[in-house]
């Protein structure tokens, strides 16, 4: 089944592009500039695409950012360090983003004659994010089905719903993944700050996959100590 695939560039996206591509089902590849903080993440997503020889569109909401503010994703706040399963962690979301971007791909999908979208949302975004959520990846599906009634038909495909993060990793190495190639660090440095929530979570799942980890981190140990302060505070 054609496949269109919403991806960020970053580790969870670019390894299911991977895995697609993999299967042969990977037909085209959408991200979005919402006006982030920093856009470092869209040139691995376009570089994704090249790689695997599909088509890329980017599609322009940067004057989204301004008005879905409040969040440190989009507006001047401090991107907070620690574990990514921290209280602090939710001044991240941007309300409603993926209902968003998934709404536009289901209809680049629609109008392209594909059968799918596809979504790397996982079980560790649950706690922050409700729209990475099993209820509503499947509300979502329900919805797009009433609204594409009679036009088309196209489903949603989450393999990685119930799957952690260290598990997208190992399917990610399965496939192929250049993890070098791939941008999670909500900071937007030179290179990787290692102390920010999505930082840490790909480095704990690099740890927990048992798989070499390339990424160049500012601070590459600084994993461990936030690991070991949000186990301490869940006791």
């Amino acid at each position: 089944m054609n496949t269109t695939l919403v991806c960020s560039g970053g580790l969870d996206s670019v390894s299911l592009a991977h895995v697609l591509a993999e299967q042969g089902r990977l037909s085209r590849i959408v991200s979005f500039d919402y006006g982030q903080r920093h856009r470092k993440e869209l040139d691995f997503a376009k570089a994704c695409a090249r790689r695997l020889g599909v088509p890329f569109h980017l599609v322009d909401l940067s004057g989204l950012g301004a008005a879905l503010n409040g969040s440190a994703l989009t507006d001047d706040l401090d991107v907070p360090d620690g574990h990514y399963a921290e209280d602090s962690m939710r001044v991240t979301v941007v309300p409603n983003r993926n209902a968003i971007m998934l709404t536009i791909a289901f209809g680049i999908a629609a109008a392209k004659g594909d059968g799918a979208v596809a979504a790397a949302v996982h079980g560790g975004d649950h706690f922050i994010y409700p729209d990475c959520r099993p209820a509503f990846t499947a509300s979502f599906e329900a919805m797009q089905r009433a609204a594409l009634d009679g036009y088309a038909d196209v489903a949603l495909h989450v393999p990685f719903v119930h799957a952690t993060k260290a598990d997208i990793v190992t399917a990610g190495a399965a496939a192929g993944t250049p993890f070098a190639d791939t941008w999670s660090c909500y900071k937007g440095g030179a290179v990787h700050c290692g102390r920010c929530g999505t930082c840490v979570e790909r480095r704990e799942a690099f740890h927990l996959a048992g798989h070499a980890d390339p990424t160049v981190y500012a601070d590459p140990d600084f994993w461990q100590s936030a690991i070991a302060a949000h186990a301490a505070g869940s006791a």
